[in-house]
């Protein structure tokens, strides 16, 4: 384990032990920030808004109601509705949505070998977007598997959308992931044609459209949390479970497949996890932009590109992440979460550019 290999004859030698024990310290350290990061912002999230709760009495509250310690109350009755009824479900949704926004990201970035992947790349984003519009614009009340029709329509629309990418892209003659991603643009920009009539027809129902593409966890309920939690749990499960097909995958499809992975099945399973989480919270968020970008891209930065690692912390701090920045849109007064997103995402994107023109390797 303590060998000392080298590259070439002039090269200088390698401790491939230490470099070890230095990626698993700073996974260790990352993860234990992450799990810090999270339990400070669940507290701040649910404690924080018009109505201040003191942070005692939000850490007694949660542990009171939820995991039955015995705790002296000395919280209102209105405060402990305030944090379990009406910021409680909001914050664990943006938790999830970040979460899985950030699994999603990684997995496609590793997937098409492509830092610039996002979980939307496969035309999630404008067929969630036109399912939202056509729901405000069908005067019907109604659920669909759980969700509003709003929400309902979302999810199915994106879900669609990915489907149909799929089948046009194994119809055609590029059958590699260049094949998908072309597919993926094309349908994205006819859905996106699509979106701009609807709008156009909806009147004064504009505006709820605008606020479903800017993105925002406003009003989310117990109800519409539990309904996104299987597609959400069940495709996060699958993605964490990929690092070692993404590693594989990290070195060229044909590479992987010597090595005994099955590239089509894994191609699939992939995509179809990663179709349904990004549904999933699309429909209970709307579009918020970014985190799946962004929070792969800080975590292979400090511990190296090892699926096996990447995946959970960047799940960890996308969870982190997205609720911060929906503390920060809902203290000024409900900004939309995908405008903060992108103030703070935008910045460092251009800053991951500028690193790799200047020979940087992410």
């Amino acid at each position: 384990m303590g060998a000392i290999v080298a590259t070439g004859p002039r090269a200088a030698p390698v401790d491939v032990a230490g470099l070890l024990a230095r990626s698993r310290r700073r996974e260790v350290v990352l993860g234990t920030a992450g799990a810090a990061a999270l339990l400070l912002v669940l507290i701040a999230g649910v404690g924080l808004g018009e109505v201040v709760v003191p942070p005692a009495d939000t850490v007694g509250i949660l542990a009171h109601r939820l995991l039955g310690w015995p705790v002296a109350g000395t919280w209102s009755q209105a405060d402990a509705v305030i944090v379990l009824q009406l910021r409680l479900p909001r914050v664990i949704a943006a938790m999830a949505v970040g979460a899985s926004l950030a699994l999603a990201g990684t997995a496609l970035q590793g997937l098409l070998r492509n830092p610039l992947a996002d979980p939307y790349v496969l035309g999630t984003a404008s067929g969630a977007a036109l399912g939202a519009a056509i729901g405000v614009l069908v005067p019907m009340p109604g659920a669909v598997l759980g969700f509003g029709l709003l929400q309902g329509l979302a999810f199915a629309g994106a879900i669609v959308a990915v489907v149909v990418v799929y089948r046009l892209s194994r119809a055609g003659q590029l059958a590699s992931m260049t094949g998908v991603l072309l597919t993926g643009y094309a349908v994205s920009s006819l859905l996106a044609a699509g979106l701009a009539v609807t709008m156009w027809l909806s009147g004064d129902s504009l505006r709820q459209i605008f606020f479903f593409m800017l993105g925002g966890f406003d009003g989310v309920t117990w109800s519409q949390l539990g309904a996104a939690a299987v597609p959400l749990l069940a495709g996060g499960a699958v993605l964490l479970s990929r690092g070692r097909a993404l590693n594989a995958l990290l070195l060229g499809e044909e590479t992987a497949a010597h090595l005994g992975l099955d590239v089509r099945r894994e191609r699939v399973v992939l995509l179809g996890a990663t179709s349904l989480v990004t549904a999933a919270s699309v429909a209970i968020a709307g579009l918020v932009g970014f985190v799946g970008l962004v929070v792969p891209h800080v975590v292979r930065l400090v511990v190296g590109p090892d699926g096996r690692a990447v995946l959970p912390l960047s799940a960890i701090w996308g969870a982190a992440f997205l609720g911060a920045c929906d503390l920060l849109a809902r203290i000024p007064g409900d900004v939309p979460v995908g405008v903060v997103t992108a103030l703070l995402g935008a910045p460092f994107f251009l800053w991951i550019l500028r690193r790799a023109r200047s020979g940087y390797e992410l």
